[in-house]
C-alpha cells in the first residue's frame, strides 16, 4: 500500500470507530481486528502503520470528531508529513476542501475535561494520560521469581515486587515463561493496587469484581495458595476466562461465584461477616487507561458517570457485610476523577460509623483524600485510586 492509501485506510476505519463510539458500539481495537480479517490485502507492515495512524488520530481529537476524516486532518494539522498525503492519487484521500472540517484537539470532551481539572488533573497530568502505556508483567510469584527468572529479554524492575516493565509491543505472549504461567501481563499500577490488600496464607479474601481474574491471580500469589480465595463478578463471560489462566498460574480458587446485580449477597451469604479482606475492584469511567483506550473518552457520558457511582457505593456496602469485625476492606478504580475516589470513600466512612480509613503504605503515589493516587505522569502506571478502610 502506499502511504496515501494508509491514511485512506485510517480514515475508513476511523468513521467506524467514531460511529460506534456515539451508538455505544464495539471497541477500536475490535473494529480494527475486524477491517484487517476482511482486507487481506494490507500487508504487516501496512496493519502496523494504519493501526498507528489510527490511535494517533485518536489521540489527537479531545472531543468525538465530525468524521474519520476530520480527525486525520486534526493529526495533519499537527504532522507535516501527513498533509501532503491528501492528494487525491489513487486510493488516498481526496485533495483537502478551503473550509473543510477539522477536529477539535485537546485531552477530552469539555464537561469531562471540566471534571478532571477539579480532580486536580491538568496540563501535563492531563496530556499524559493520551501517552503510550509500555508492557509490564507480573513474575507468578507460586512459580517464578524476578530476581532469579530467565526471560529473552531481562525487563526493567518496577516498585511493585514481582513486575518487570518492556517497550511497548513486546510479545510476551510467545514466550514459553507466559505460556507454562511463569508471567503475567499486568499494569505495574494494578499490582500495587494488589498489594494495598495485604493478603496473607491462610485467610478468607474475596474479590468481589473479579473480571476475567488479573488481580484475583496475583493475590493468590500473596496467599501462597493457602487459605480461601473467592472470585466473583456479574459477568458471566469474563468469569469464565479465570480458570483456563488459573491452571496455567497454579492458582487455587477456592470458588468462581457468578452474582446476579442487586442481589449479590443471597450468592455470597455463606462468606457473609467471614471476610478477611475484600478488594473491590469496582467498575469506574477507566479515565486513568485513556493510554490503552484512548477512544473511551469519547464514550463516556456525564449519565453513565452517575450510574457508576452509585454502582460503587453499592459494592461498598456489600463488602462491608462480608467482612468480619477487623477485617479490611480496599477499594480501587481506574478512574482520575474525585467523585469516583476520595468522594466515594469518604462517603462509605461518613455513612458507616466507627469505620477507620487505613494507612496504605505504598511503593508509588500521593495522598488523594484518605487514599493514594497513581497517575501515569507522576507514576508512569495507569490512572488508579487506592484507599482502605478497617470495619470495627
Amino acid at each position: 500500500m502506499t502511504p496515501a492509501a494508509r491514511v485512506q485506510a485510517a480514515i475508513e476505519m476511523l468513521d467506524l470507530i467514531v460511529g460506534a463510539a456515539r451508538e455505544q458500539g464495539p471497541p477500536a481495537d475490535r473494529i480494527l481486528a475486524e477491517w484487517f480479517r476482511g482486507h487481506r490485502f494490507a500487508g504487516s507492515k501496512d496493519r502496523r502503520a494504519i493501526r498507528d495512524l489510527v490511535y494517533a488520530a485518536i489521540r489527537a481529537c479531545g472531543p468525538v470528531p465530525q468524521s474519520g476524516r476530520a480527525a486525520m486532518l486534526r493529526l495533519a494539522a499537527d504532522d507535516s508529513d501527513l498533509a501532503p498525503l491528501f492528494d487525491g492519487s489513487p486510493y488516498g484521500p481526496a485533495p483537502v476542501m478551503s473550509g473543510e472540517p477539522v477536529a477539535e484537539g485537546g485531552v477530552a470532551p469539555a464537561w469531562l475535561v471540566e471534571r478532571l481539572e477539579r480532580s486536580g488533573i491538568a496540563r501535563q497530568q492531563a496530556q499524559a494520560l493520551l501517552g503510550r502505556a509500555p508492557l509490564d508483567v507480573r513474575v507468578n510469584a507460586l512459580r517464578a521469581d524476578r530476581d532469579t527468572i530467565d526471560l529473552p529479554e531481562p525487563g526493567e524492575p518496577l516498585a511493585p515486587a514481582q513486575g518487570l516493565r518492556f517497550p511497548s509491543g513486546t510479545p510476551v505472549d510467545q514466550w514459553s515463561a507466559y505460556q507454562d504461567g511463569l508471567i503475567e501481563v499486568q499494569d505495574g499500577g494494578s499490582q500495587i493496587a494488589c498489594e494495598a490488600v495485604r493478603a496473607g496464607p491462610g485467610e478468607t479474601v474475596i474479590d468481589l469484581c473479579a473480571g476475567a481474574g488479573g488481580k484475583t491471580l496475583a493475590l493468590a500469589a500473596m496467599m501462597q495458595n493457602e487459605g480461601a480465595l473467592i472470585a466473583a463478578d456479574t459477568d458471566r463471560s469474563r468469569l469464565s476466562r479465570l480458570g483456563p489462566r488459573a491452571e496455567r498460574a497454579g492458582a487455587r480458587i477456592a470458588e468462581t461465584v457468578l452474582l446476579n446485580p442487586g442481589r449479590e449477597l443471597q450468592a455470597l451469604a455463606q462468606w457473609q461477616g467471614k471476610a478477611d479482606a475484600v478488594l473491590i475492584d469496582a467498575p469506574c469511567s477507566g479515565t486513568g487507561t485513556w493510554r490503552r483506550n484512548p477512544e473511551a473518552r469519547w464514550r463516556l457520558t456525564e449519565a453513565q458517570l452517575a450510574r457508576l457511582t452509585r454502582t460503587q457505593e453499592h459494592l461498598l456496602d456489600i463488602a462491608a457485610d462480608l467482612l468480619r469485625p477487623g477485617g479490611r476492606l480496599v477499594y480501587v478504580t481506574c478512574s482520575l476523577l474525585d467523585e469516583e475516589g476520595p468522594d466515594r470513600i469518604a462517603a462509605f466512612l461518613s455513612k458507616h460509623p466507627g469505620w477507620q480509613a487505613s494507612q496504605l503504605d505504598l511503593p508509588r503515589g500521593a495522598g488523594r483524600g484518605t487514599g493514594v493516587r497513581l497517575t501515569p505522569f507522576s507514576d508512569e502506571t495507569d490512572g488508579f485510586f487506592i484507599a482502605g478502610a478497617e470495619k470495627p
